[in-house]
């Protein structure tokens, strides 16, 4: 797949490694959850949804954050002219020497259940999506819920009484966050059966990719043409 392309996985898992890296930082400079709020002026709750790569904060939130932890120059590397390409006519441009080129590849680790977990998250996050947009869908959720409930599974039963609650009155975050009870609740979830079977395989296909690794870069390294 191109980089170009759009890959919901790949977006979410890059933002899952930024918090984590954040939220790393944050703990090597021994500085609480507290401090660091107070610094960026925001709340607990929304520095732990940083931390937590949760992609409803701003990017402005993400830069306040990244600028206290010193790191605030990755971004503005990004932002610069350093990767834009030489201007036409200039001794660079010219250059009979190949541009360097850098390749960054991104991957779940598979050895501690990350990539399960970033699937079933990119299928909530779908659902969700669906639920919002046609709320008629939850009611099929809810029938499906029904059904599980009536087979007396007492192993899920809480789980399945909380989702009644969940889908009762929207409560989409308690079971996007990751927290250990929201991946307990995606496990015996039933929103995801609203899913089509063409938007499930097309999440099932961007986790083997990611599994594999997704490269960045210029894959074919190309030189600059020679100028004659």
């Amino acid at each position: 797949m191109s980089s170009h392309e759009s890959h919901v996985l790949l977006e979410r898992q890059l933002l899952l490694q930024l918090g984590d890296r954040l939220k790393r930082l944050r703990k090597t400079q021994r500085l609480g959850t507290v401090e660091l709020a107070a610094r960026a002026g925001m709340t607990r709750n929304t520095l732990r949804a940083v931390e937590s790569g949760d992609p409803a904060p701003s990017i402005g939130t993400y830069l306040r954050v990244m600028s206290i932890l010193g790191v605030g120059g990755d971004l503005a590397l990004l932002a610069g002219d350093v990767l834009q390409p030489a201007p036409a006519g200039s001794a660079a441009a010219r250059s009979r020497h190949p541009a360097p080129v850098v390749h960054v590849r991104v991957r779940a680790d598979p050895t501690r259940h990350q990539l399960q977990d970033l699937q079933s998250l990119a299928l909530h996050e779908e659902a969700v999506r669906l639920a919002k947009a046609d709320p008629a869908q939850v009611q099929q959720a809810k029938d499906t819920l029904q059904r599980w409930l009536a087979t007396g599974d007492v192993r899920s039963a809480a789980l399945w009484r909380e989702w009644e609650d969940i889908l009762k009155a929207g409560a989409w975050r308690k079971v996007l966050a990751r927290t250990r009870r929201a991946q307990q609740l995606r496990q015996a979830s039933p929103l995801v059966t609203i899913l089509p079977p063409e938007t499930r395989q097309a999440i099932l296909q961007q986790v083997s990719e990611l599994k594999k690794g997704i490269a960045f870069g210029d894959e074919l390294g190309d030189a600059p043409e020679e100028q004659p």
